[in-house]
């Protein structure tokens, strides 16, 4: 097409009130911005001026830089995996719904944990009162992780463990719980979060400053990469940051950012990035417009294989491909109308496996509103399973790969967040741009300017701002208060049954390794074998580490 019958195309949708929708698009704001506007249509001139080149930008499926997927058949191989995040009250309780969600064809576990466990607090922490198992499962030693994964088939099934400042605690204990059940750490598959600069800058959830958290990150690759081949030993996520605001190109520049740091911090510690790196995953929101998340989803693919190729000097293939678990967005989920949300959770979900995603949540319908029933677990649980066996989009290799709107938004993405990439360089990386506050900032100002965006009805939100209507209330999952006292009188009851001496013994050993360069994570094996609970081996921490205050920069 032309340019001046494509301006005239451009102007009609605009006269229909099209246009100004289609230019109110979240890639603005940031560091390249100003080439990253939706335009209402694309053709070869629009691939020409990014200079994209098929040969170089697209390739093949399996191949670098891995545009079209990190597997040359994609799901006619193998689909991905539906792993339905899931947890709360005690580890019985947790027990029972993974059970449950394997029972309706789930294909993997992942962990949800409560808030105590998070930051490194036993449930009778004074000030774990009133979270204990209320937005996860409670862990505070060896014998809640054996009632977490009692009958579960540990030797087939992989897990995911959303926990970052205290993830080597955590592993230690599913490695201790392995062992007791005759499965080798070699055997043991999943993936743990791991990653906690995204905890400084959207979540809040960390423990100890920042340096001393990529020291035990750093610990975790080197054991994993010895001791567990089959374990994704972080999944470095950007699914937090676009919860708090982020736009689409923050979400890919700040969690390759974050990526890199890590890479970094591995091979300064010696650590080999062809070995190291293939063990790395990533975790992305899967957020509501359709063709930019498909896009973003292969921008990050494409950035992250020219990342450690130019950057690191990778040469593994398997070290070059991002492989992500996505899960659909927790902040467009809406109280009024929440029967909606399982259209919002399937679009999203589509455009997950559109974009090549190696694993996938659906969030339910109703955590608007609190978490999920069993009901609207097992929906969205089928809401995957129908995208997978009745979509025929599974039959497709990159089904939009070739798609004008689909590589153009590719690569405005890539381009907008390498600019941002070079900015946080100048900085001095990207732990320098936390502790400046330069990355909180950004993500406030979009954040804030999508509000805005609602506030005038510059962006609809069914229900909320458009097409509001009563509808009837939803059941609410409540959590039981008796659960924590029973949480609390079986900690106890657990450290009586032990022999404080010899864990005294393990946590004085773990805090001396503190002080100096030694691996920690065989230390918090042997610790919570020993029957150290997740509180008191963070605390041997703290006293080594100190803990992290957030300061506020405006």
């Amino acid at each position: 097409m032309a340019s001046a019958e494509k301006e005239q195309f451009e102007a009609r949708l605009v006269a229909a009130s099209l246009g100004a929708r289609a230019r109110a698009h979240v890639l603005s704001g940031g560091p390249g911005a100003e080439a990253a506007d939706a335009d209402a249509l694309y053709d070869d001139e629009s691939l020409a001026l990014l200079g994209f080149s098929p040969e170089r930008d697209l390739g093949y499926p399996g191949r670098p830089p891995f545009t079209r997927g990190v597997q040359p058949n994609m799901y006619r191989g193998r689909l991905w995996t539906m792993r339905q995040y899931a947890g709360f009250g005690t580890a019985e309780e947790s027990n029972r719904r993974y059970r449950y969600l394997l029972e309706q064809g789930q294909t993997g576990l992942s962990v949800a944990f409560d808030l105590p466990t998070q930051m490194g607090m036993d449930s009778d922490h004074p000030r774990a009162l009133g979270e204990v198992g209320r937005v996860g499962v409670a862990i505070d030693s060896l014998g809640d992780m054996r009632a977490l994964f009692d009958g579960l088939p540990l030797d087939r099934v992989s897990t995911s463990m959303t926990i970052n400042a205290t993830a080597p605690i955590l592993l230690a204990l599913y490695v201790a719980v392995g062992e007791e059940r005759g499965v080798s750490r070699s055997a043991l598959r999943g993936t743990i979060q791991n990653d906690v600069l995204k905890e400084y800058i959207a979540r809040g959830t960390y423990v100890y400053p920042p340096r001393p958290s990529l020291r035990l990150i750093r610990d975790v690759f080197a054991f994993a990469e010895r001791e567990m081949p089959s374990f994704n030993t972080i999944s470095i996520s950007g699914y937090h940051m676009r919860e708090a605001g982020c736009t689409a190109v923050q979400e890919v520049a700040f969690t390759l950012g974050n990526g890199i740091a890590y890479v970094e911090a591995a091979m300064a510690a010696g650590l080999d990035v062809d070995g190291f790196g293939k063990q790395l995953s990533f975790f992305f929101n899967g957020h509501n417009n359709f063709i930019e998340e498909i896009a973003k989803f292969r921008a990050a693919r494409r950035l992250w294989a020219r990342i450690m190729e130019t950057r690191f000097g990778a040469t593994s293939d398997k070290a070059k491909a991002l492989r992500f678990h996505c899960q659909t967005a927790g902040v467009t989920l809406q109280a009024q109308q929440p029967h909606v949300n399982v259209v919002r959770v399937a679009l999203q979900a589509a455009a997950a496996v559109l974009g090549g995603c190696q694993s996938l949540h659906t969030n339910s319908f109703d955590e608007a509103l609190g978490l999920p029933t069993e009901d609207a677990a097992t929906l969205a649980l089928r809401t995957q399973q129908v995208i997978a066996h009745e979509s025929g989009i599974a039959d497709f290799v990159d089904a939009l790969g070739g798609s004008y709107a689909v590589e153009t938004t590719t690569s405005r993405i890539e381009a907008a967040a390498r600019a941002y990439l070079d900015h946080v360089d100048a900085l001095g990386g990207m732990v320098a741009a936390i502790e400046q506050g330069y990355v909180q900032r950004e993500i406030q100002a979009a954040a804030y300017r999508y509000q805005l965006d609602i506030e005038e009805q510059q962006r609809l939100v069914v229900g909320q701002n458009a097409f509001v209507s009563d509808t009837a209330p939803v059941p609410v999952l409540r959590v039981d208060p008796a659960l924590e006292r029973a949480q609390v009188e079986r900690l106890r009851a657990f450290r009586a049954a032990r022999d404080a001496s010899e864990v005294a013994a393990r946590v004085a050993r773990v805090e001396a390794a503190a002080h100096g360069e030694e691996n920690l994570m065989p230390h918090f094996v042997a610790a919570v074998k020993a029957g150290a609970t997740v509180g008191e081996l963070s605390d041997a921490l703290r006293r080594v580490f100190g803990e992290h205050r957030e300061v506020l920069t405006i």
